[in-house]
C-alpha cells in the first residue's frame, strides 16, 4: 500500500518535469465536406452501430432535424467526432467516436464540453444519450462529466444483442458542474 502511494507520487513528479506538449488538435463544427472522413473513422471502430452516408448528409440539409456535428483534427486528420440532435428543450447525443489510437487523450471530453456549452447557450434543460451496457469506458466518461444513469432499453442493440443504458445530464443556470468536471 505504501509502495503504491510512493509510486503514484513519483509518477506525478515525473510528469511535472516533462515538458508539456503543445496541443495540435483543433475542435470545430463540421461541414458536409467532412462526411467521408467521419464515415471512414466510424468504420475503423468495429463495435459501433454504423450510420449510412445519407444520415450524415441529412445533418446539412435545410429543413431537416437540427443536428450539430463537431470534429477534432490533428495534423489535418480526423481523430474524433460528435453528432447531436437538438429538439425543443432537449438535446440527444447520437454518436461520439474517437479513433482507437487516440483514445484516453481527452478528445471525447473536449467534444462533450463543446456540446454542453452549446446546450447551455441555448438554455436547454437536458442532454440525453444511450450507450451499450458493455461499454464501460464510455459509461465512466459520461458519469465523470455529470451524466446520470436513468433507464434501460432492453435488447436495444443488435449484433451482438445488448441492452442500451440511458443517461441524462440535467442543465440549469445555477450550476456549472458539468463544465467544471
Amino acid at each position: 500500500m505504501i509502495l503504491m502511494g510512493l509510486f503514484r507520487e513519483c509518477r506525478r513528479s515525473l510528469k511535472k518535469l516533462q515538458p508539456r506538449k503543445e496541443r495540435t488538435t483543433h475542435l470545430r463544427r463540421a461541414t458536409a465536406a467532412d462526411i467521408p472522413s467521419v464515415i471512414a473513422l466510424e468504420r475503423d471502430v468495429p463495435d459501433l452501430v454504423h450510420w449510412s452516408e445519407q444520415i450524415y448528409q441529412a445533418a446539412f440539409q435545410p429543413g431537416a432535424a437540427e443536428r450539430h456535428l463537431w470534429v477534432i483534427e490533428d495534423g489535418g486528420q480526423l481523430r474524433a467526432f460528435l453528432m447531436a440532435r437538438f429538439n425543443g428543450a432537449e438535446c440527444e447525443l447520437e454518436n461520439l467516436v474517437v479513433a482507437n489510437q487516440h483514445r484516453r487523450r481527452g478528445l471525447a471530453c473536449r467534444l462533450l464540453h463543446a456540446l454542453i456549452a452549446t446546450a447551455r447557450e441555448r438554455n436547454l434543460k437536458r442532454i440525453l444519450l444511450e450507450v451499450r451496457e458493455s461499454n464501460q469506458a464510455a459509461r465512466a466518461l459520461y458519469e465523470q462529466v455529470g451524466f446520470q444513469e436513468n433507464g434501460r432499453r432492453n435488447a436495444y442493440y443488435s449484433d451482438p444483442p445488448e441492452d442500451g443504458i440511458l443517461f441524462a445530464l440535467t442543465l440549469n443556470c445555477t450550476s456549472a458542474d458539468a463544465l467544471n468536471r
